[in-house]
């Protein structure tokens, strides 16, 4: 509309406009009722933000068992490329698992810069073990694969024995050191 129009427009309704004044004690009464609104509690009760979390809890418990399931494919998945992989594969993490407990047990001031070492190239053949799965996964030369993972297992049960040969060896002499200083 342009700007006479939109006068024309006023002109018009003004008759109909509300011309009166309002009652004596209006602008009191009507402060009285904002005042009192703003510190009633709403009737109406909001279930925004209970229903949010609730949304954000089933969220979170669904990507949860969305992973685990994931995971239990892959395994299913190698199993089915290769039961005989997936058979070693308990056997060495069994073999390997014991080994971390006997290591962790054995860490001492002593013996901690070898332990910390040791875990740190766990994880390294850990994360490249990953990767050989999924390259079998992806398909990749199953045979070439399959000896890489057991070779990948091998070492690190190799890995586990030398340290905790060193964790023997630095406890002997530690004790021979102590038997020259109480004599």
């Amino acid at each position: 509309m342009k700007d006479h129009q939109l006068n024309e427009l006023f002109e018009k309704a003004r008759p109909h406009f509300d011309h009166k004044e309002p009652l004596p004690g209006h602008q009191a009464r009507f402060l009285k009722k904002l005042n009192d609104a703003g510190t009633e509690p709403s009737k109406g009760v909001s279930w925004w933000k209970p229903l949010s979390i609730a949304a954000s809890i089933v969220f979170v418990i669904a990507l949860s068992i969305g992973q685990g399931l994931l995971k239990t494919t892959e395994q299913e998945r190698i199993a089915e490329i290769s039961p005989e992989i997936s058979n070693s594969q308990f056997y060495f993490a069994n073999i390997i698992e014991q080994q971390v407990k006997q290591l962790e047990q054995e860490n001492s001031p002593e013996t901690k810069k070898i332990v910390e070492d040791a875990l740190d190239q766990l994880a390294l053949l850990e994360s490249d073990y990953k990767k050989l799965e999924n390259d079998l996964l992806k398909g990749g030369d199953d045979k070439f694969i399959l000896q890489a993972m057991i070779q990948n297992f091998q070492t690190r049960i190799d890995l586990m024995q030398d340290v905790l040969a060193q964790i023997e060896i630095i406890k002997t002499l530690k004790n021979q050191q102590n038997e020259n200083n109480i004599t």
